[in-house]
């Protein structure tokens, strides 16, 4: 009987503004034309989404005119990027919220994102999360960006739902990849989808919405204020049942989306914590 929550989220409009809009911004360049004249073009020839920006920012740094594109640039902007208001201390605050009504009962947190992992990981809320999967460059001897090395897009993100599932997580699982078709029985698994609960902004999201929802789970839909255009597509979450709820990305303590978290987690705290007496007689 597993007495463990796993809280997953998306990162760039979900916890913070598009961080590589914003990186891309920070190195001069001009970011609309960068979306519409270089990565939409790969798009109408098919490719996907995550892979065609990818490429185009190792073009980018190849040619050379803002600078190369390195580790060590992409650190110092998770470093300084903004994050939505509340995030700094949504962490402990949820925690302690199911810490007082189910002490039991464990909440970790996740993050899966189509962004770039340097990036996150050198954020200030990056020690929050028990795992960061995110897509990620290879460098060449200078600290350039060479190659994409994971490309995390649409039902790639399902993956990493199933290592949490099943526990396969943490270092002991650096470079094998294929652990996570290992069957688990039901009665082993870690954190069973129903204990889930995925907040995302984005259609790459909506394989992570499907399952947990299906599953028992909850999942919450977001849109950044700063982009009230990205609310309608978010809507469409709602109208095909693909979320629970949709929010404003506010996580300070009056903010509807934070107390609807703060709900969900002790809602399915109590719902263990119940399982747990009866499994235990």
């Amino acid at each position: 009987m597993s007495d463990v929550i796993a809280l997953i989220f998306d990162f760039d409009d979900t916890l913070a503004p598009d961080s590589t809009s914003g990186f891309l911004d920070s190195m001069g360049v001009d970011t609309a034309s960068f979306w519409k004249d270089q990565v939409d073009p790969l798009l109408a020839q098919d490719w996907d989404p995550v892979p065609a920006y990818l490429h185009r920012m190792i073009e980018l740094s190849r040619e050379g005119s803002h600078g190369r594109i390195t580790r060590e640039r992409l650190r110092a902007w998770g470093q300084s990027l903004p994050l939505h208001d509340g995030v700094p201390t949504l962490f402990s605050r949820l925690r302690q919220a199911v810490r007082q009504a189910h002490p039991q009962v464990q909440l970790e947190f996740y993050l899966i994102s189509s962004g770039i992992g340097d990036v996150v990981r050198a954020t200030p809320i990056a020690h929050e999360f028990t795992e960061i999967w995110a897509s990620e460059f290879t460098y060449d001897d200078a600290g350039g960006i060479v190659f994409p090395r994971r490309i995390v897009s649409f039902t790639d993100k399902t993956r990493y739902l199933f290592h949490i599932q099943k526990g396969i997580i943490g270092p002991a699982y650096v470079g094998k990849p294929f652990e996570v078709n290992r069957k688990v029985p039901e009665d082993r698994l870690r954190i069973p989808f129903e204990q889930m609960i995925f907040v995302g902004d984005g259609y790459t999201d909506i394989p992570c919405f499907s399952v947990i929802r299906r599953a028992g789970g909850f999942a919450f839909g977001v849109w950044d204020r700063k982009h009230r255009d990205k609310r309608s597509r978010a809507w469409g979450f709602i109208e095909d049942g693909r979320v629970s709820n949709l929010n404003q990305a506010r996580y300070d303590d009056d903010a509807e989306l934070y107390q609807w978290l703060e709900e969900a987690v002790t809602s399915l705290a109590g719902r263990i914590a119940l399982k747990s007496r009866v499994y235990r007689g």
